[in-house]
């Protein structure tokens, strides 16, 4: 087992992770954003009207790209699977 392939490996997660969360954590922001900016404007104070609307726009990012997301997971489990009875020879 290379220390050099286990961090290859990791190094291929960690950039899994960031491209699955990419679009939820992006759409997060700019209607925080977006959010604030009309609170700010119209002096509403509330506390849950921000986390209502960031819950409900990563639930229709999450349902839009699931299927893309999920098979982008599914084929970076499926490699490390598949690779693993060689590594640990």
């Amino acid at each position: 087992m290379d220390n050099g392939t286990i961090l290859a490996e990791v190094d291929g997660a960690l950039l899994t992770v960031l491209i699955v969360s990419g679009p939820a954590l992006i759409a997060t922001v700019i209607v925080g954003v977006v959010v604030g900016l009309l609170q700010a404007l119209t002096q509403i104070q509330d506390q849950a009207l921000p986390q209502a609307v960031k819950i409900a726009v990563v639930l229709v990012i999450l349902l839009t790209l699931g299927p893309l997301l999920g098979k982008q997971i599914a084929s970076e489990a499926s490699t490390v699977l598949d690779e693993f009875p060689a590594v640990t020879r």
